[in-house]
């Protein structure tokens, strides 16, 4: 059995050209997963707030977020009141 070491980032190991684009969507992503659980909102109230039906929410959350622009997912970020700086800055 031949185990490889990851380099960190599953879309560049995956030879993705888009790799470190995806590596932060999928931190954005998994950042606004977090902030829904922090504040135990149910995917109505996550949807709403983030003006997103709940299908497309449902998605995102589950890693189907290739069609979604980061700026995109930024701006669902930005409707939590957060400070983005500090958002990033904590993910990386």
């Amino acid at each position: 059995m031949y185990i490889e070491k990851s380099s960190g980032n599953d879309y560049a190991d995956l030879d993705r050209a888009d790799a470190d684009n995806m590596l932060v969507k999928a931190r954005l992503v998994a950042k606004i997963g977090e902030m829904i659980n922090d504040r135990k909102w149910n995917r109505q109230q996550a949807a709403q707030v983030l003006g997103l039906n709940r299908y497309k929410l449902s998605q995102m959350l589950r890693g189907q977020f290739c069609a979604m622009g980061q700026s995109e997912i930024l701006e669902c970020l930005a409707r939590f009141d957060s400070d983005l700086t500090s958002t990033l800055t904590a993910r990386q």
